[in-house]
């Protein structure tokens, strides 16, 4: 089974309008105190045993403002396998070619792009720092440093949006060398500033839905194909640190509102950086991952739920109540059964929540 060492870094220039992840603006670097408290909390989680972990992660925030050879430190206290998976997210408007190549000779081997929109305009309503010309170098720059594995990020169903505004970022991403890209409906959520003041021009539910259902198809159309239910990718360049997630594998997540499983076990660090520096945020227990958690994570998948799988991991089996809706939900194109594997369409993808709660 895959091990996964996840670093939270909440530390940002300026905080987008429709983000609620934890994290503070204002920030130019990452303090070396916060490298630090992660060190410390490795150190205690691991007891001196190395983790070999087989991907690393460093999400946030703008993991792009940690100094590389902090980073460098990072990486070498997880103890990565041969041919581990090292992601680092990053800003177009946060890198340099230099710090990408130092970035490069720290360990980090993909590196993941928060594009977003093609339109200025648009990354203006959104908050983003950086303009399309920008992202375009930011690729270009990642390419020269020698990275091969370079995700990108697109949002989808914005302020005023429209295929076009989707087709031009896809170009700008796809023709930029991206061997991966994650494609996300837009959420408003309640704690970030589009939560509090709302933009004009939000598309409807059924407009988002059709914006989705289209860019499946253009990615698809340009040799993307989708493995889950927002990633999607070239053949052998699916991000194996979020498998891990989608997998119920073990994982371990380290900074203020990081959450980790491992060993069936549940935990998380409370959201505070300052109790986190001072190590005075101990993990919180949050239950164990069962059978219906295992469910819900591999129908996020494209290749779905295996029932003998599914039997030989927690006992369970469908029961006739749960295989008369499969079955309604297989004549309306929801899913796909053939009475060894459960996968959603599409279709269902956009109303995953929904089977769910009938499902379960």
């Amino acid at each position: 089974m895959s091990f996964g060492v996840y670093y939270h870094i909440p530390y940002c220039a300026s905080k987008c309008r429709y983000c609620d992840f934890y994290s503070r603006g204002g920030a130019r670097t990452v303090p070396p105190e916060y490298t630090a408290a992660l060190l410390r909390e490795l150190a205690a989680f691991s007891g001196g045993v190395p983790l070999h972990a087989d991907t690393v992660y460093f999400g946030g925030g703008t993991p792009s403002l940690l100094p590389p050879r902090d980073a460098a430190r990072l990486i070498e206290a997880a103890s990565p396998r041969p041919g581990a998976e090292i992601t680092l997210e990053a800003n177009p408007d946060s890198v340099t070619e230099q710090t990408l190549r130092d970035y490069r000779a720290a360990g980090v081997n993909r590196i993941s792009f928060g594009v977003q929109s093609a339109r200025d305009s648009q990354l203006r309503t959104l908050g983003r720092a950086h303009t399309a010309a920008q992202a375009r170098a930011a690729f270009a720059a990642a390419q020269k440093a020698g990275f091969t594995n370079i995700s990108g990020d697109i949002m989808l169903a914005l302020p005023h949006y429209s295929r076009a505004e989707f087709d031009e970022t896809l170009a700008l991403i796809a023709g930029s060398g991206a061997a991966h890209i994650s494609a996300y409906l837009l959420k408003i959520e309640a704690a970030s500033a589009f939560g509090r003041h709302p933009p004009d021009g939000l598309p409807g539910s059924d407009e988002a839905a059709d914006f989705y259902l289209y860019a499946v198809d253009r990615l698809a159309a340009a040799g993307y194909a989708q493995y889950e239910i927002s990633n999607f990718a070239r053949p052998g360049f699916e991000g194996r640190h979020n498998l891990i997630y989608w997998n119920c594998g073990d994982y371990l997540g380290l900074g203020p509102a990081a959450h980790s499983c491992v060993g069936g076990r549940r935990f998380y660090y409370p959201a505070d950086t300052a109790a986190f520096l001072r190590g005075e945020a101990a993990p919180v227990m949050d239950g164990g991952c069962g059978a219906e958690d295992f469910l819900m994570l591999q129908l996020r998948l494209t290749k779905g739920l295996s029932l003998t799988e599914y039997r030989r991991q927690w006992g369970r089996s469908f029961t006739p109540a749960q295989l008369a809706l499969i079955g309604q939900l297989k004549a309306h194109g929801y899913a796909r059964f053939d009475g060894e594997t459960l996968a959603l369409t599409p279709a269902g993808l956009l109303v995953q929540n929904s089977i769910l709660a009938e499902l379960l």
